[in-house]
């Protein structure tokens, strides 16, 4: 999969305006932790500084105010944030959480009818998960291919097996939030919604607007927009 992080970007962000709000594990104290990041550390983040993308999704003006709103709200933000990460996290669980599941959680707090608990985060994020599931919310399947390399995982302290169906590991699959799936369920939940996706390569940085996906190596299609490097 080209992406495996997602975040909210925020205008109203007390940290920088435009600051990406989103969940990280913070290996050396072995907890999730919310963290507001610029965007141009977001967007430099990157692996591989000769090949790098970004996917962009913009909301409609009604959508996008009750998220940012919900998403600075730091009491609803944490509500939803779960004590145990997992980066395989199971979406219909409450046993652990990753980074795009909480994105997910988020959403469903900003967007559905759903009361701000005061008895602690487990009713907030089942309410939540039993919101996203009554709107068909699909988690990306990750064909793993071998139960032997899933049960390698499990020595890392966070990738778990334990909150995924039977039937799920027998197959040898996880599914799990990832941005192709926030992405997916955004495009269902709003039709008026659009995704932009930039990337570069070494010759030249490309500017897609629809919600296919831009060519390996960031190459160009017809009607992309194209800034050469050299």
């Amino acid at each position: 999969m080209r992406y495996s992080h997602a975040g909210l970007t925020l205008k109203a962000s007390a940290n920088a305006p435009w600051s990406v709000r989103q969940l990280y594990y913070a290996c050396d104290e072995e907890r999730p932790q919310i963290y507001d990041q610029g965007m141009s550390g977001f967007v430099l983040g990157t692996d591989e500084p000769a090949l790098a993308y970004v996917s962009l999704v913009f909301l409609p003006p009604a959508a996008a105010a009750a998220l940012e709103a919900t998403a600075l709200d730091n009491r609803q933000a944490l509500q939803v944030l779960n004590a145990r990460y997992s980066a395989n996290a199971y979406p219909y669980s409450l046993q652990y959480q990753n980074c795009n599941q909480w994105v997910m959680e988020l959403l469903a707090l900003a967007w559905a009818p759903l009361p701000v608990s005061a008895d602690g985060r487990t009713s907030a994020r089942q309410d939540a998960q039993q919101w996203l599931k009554a709107h068909d919310y699909a988690p990306s399947v990750m064909d793993v291919g071998s139960r032997l390399l899933m049960a390698l995982g499990n020595v890392m302290p966070w990738l778990h097996s334990d909150d995924h169906p039977d039937e799920d590991l027998v197959r040898a699959v996880y599914r799990v939030s990832m941005p192709a799936s926030i992405e997916a369920f955004v495009r269902q939940e709003l039709p008026a919604a659009s995704r932009v996706e930039i990337c570069h390569n070494q010759r030249q940085v490309v500017i897609h607007r629809g919600w296919d996906a831009i060519a390996e190596g960031c190459e160009a299609a017809a009607g992309d927009t194209v800034i050469a490097l050299d």
